[in-house]
């Protein structure tokens, strides 16, 4: 079986004390050296930071050549809604070339990658199977390796990295918001995910893709890691964050996440709904929420942000009730899901089974044969300690 190259930075004592987090970016004495002389190539968005500083100047001080700079689903900035289309242009500041991988191509070109030894992968994830930036790390992975070219991943830890739940994907429903069988929240950062996707070959049968992997040092998976910078426009805060995995479905329903409120992925609601505490009114906020649904339109609906501090965050479960209830109040329950719903559960079984009847309890037992399985499965390609 083909290896992945390694640099694995290990801890060599346990103290059971909080540790410093260092992210694989802060560790440039490791991979600077192997980038130097290098023609490089950048997968970054606004989270590639060391320190208060993009990675792409931090190279670029250090001389660093990198040719062009690969941009995921928000652009290279961060500065495009979700879904959102993404153009290729020129970086105003550094004059390097940025290529959209959200728009009309998900994957770099044999092109693309012809001026080009190294690609460097830097973006922090959330943990959830439909935040689209594994899935631009699958395209990526796939290109480098049909080019035979070296991937260097800068790990980050995973927010949501302590637990691990939700249905799992049938391929038959595979998109760009889930591209693999794996559960909502994957428990994975994005190496070990990398590596999952090299050992499942789910990239095909013939293809594996060369890996350099710059470790979290101080991070394992029992820890709960506020990240630094928002790691997209519409997940703000940590609680939005948190709630990212259960609000997410929502997005294939008639009920509004908040996008176009100082509150996003943390409230919930529609117009008419008659048992909400709170009201909202969507917004157009450019670069966040151009058309958000009921845009201008009151909603009524919960504010989660306290509860999800409370009992969301240490239930390590996704939370249903919020879907199964509003489908129960549902005026009219042939609408209330629409065709994005079951790309997002990843099959039909979650839609029917709420359309059903199914208690929250015989939903979430009906995923633990699946999640013994994927849990076996996850193990292999951890790089730190697991929760349990």
């Amino acid at each position: 079986m083909r290896k992945s190259i390694f640099i694995l930075l290990l801890i060599t004592s346990y103290v059971a004390v909080a540790q410093k987090i260092t992210t694989g970016a802060e560790q440039m004495k490791y991979y600077v050296p192997l980038l130097k002389d290098k023609r490089v190539a950048v997968v970054v968005n606004q989270t590639a930071k060391i320190g208060n500083t993009y990675l792409v100047d931090t190279l670029l001080k250090l001389k660093i050549n990198i040719k062009k700079i690969f941009a995921p689903e928000h652009g290279f900035r961060g500065t495009s809604e979700a879904g959102a289309k993404v153009t290729s242009a020129i970086d105003k500041k550094t004059g390097i070339k940025v290529i959209s991988l959200y728009g009309k191509n998900f994957k770099p070109t044999a092109q693309d990658l012809s001026d080009v030894d190294w690609v460097v992968f830097d973006i922090q994830d959330v943990g959830a199977r439909f935040y689209t930036f594994i899935s631009t790390l699958h395209y990526v992975m796939q290109a480098c390796a049909e080019n035979n070219k070296t991937l260097m991943i800068l790990d980050r830890p995973n927010p949501n990295g302590y637990y691990v739940d939700g249905p799992l994907l049938d391929t038959a429903y595979k998109s760009f918001v889930g591209m693999h069988p794996v559960p909502i929240v994957h428990g994975l950062t994005v190496a070990e995910y990398a590596q999952m996707i090299n050992g499942e070959h789910w990239l095909g049968d013939t293809l594996w893709c060369k890996l350099v992997i710059l470790k979290v040092t101080g991070y394992d998976h029992n820890t709960m890691y506020k990240l630094p910078v928002k790691p997209s426009p519409n997940l703000p805060t940590s609680e939005s964050v948190y709630l990212y995995p259960s609000l997410c479905l929502f997005e294939g329903t008639e009920v509004s996440v908040g996008r176009g409120t100082s509150k996003p992925f943390q409230q919930i609601g529609r117009p008419n709904f008659t048992e909400g505490r709170i009201t909202f009114t969507p917004k157009v906020i450019p670069g966040v929420a151009d058309n958000p649904l009921y845009k201008n339109q009151v909603c009524t609906g919960f504010d989660l942000t306290s509860f999800c501090n409370s009992y969301v965050i240490s239930s390590k479960r996704l939370y249903l009730y919020w879907l199964q209830g509003f489908y129960e109040k549902s005026a009219n329950k042939a609408l209330f899901f629409n065709d994005y719903f079951d790309k997002l559960a990843g099959s039909s079984i979650l839609r029917k089974q709420i359309i059903e009847g199914k208690t929250v309890e015989e939903i979430l037992k009906s995923w633990d044969d699946d999640l013994k399985k994927y849990k076996v499965k996850r193990k292999k390609y951890l790089l730190y300690t697991d929760f349990e």
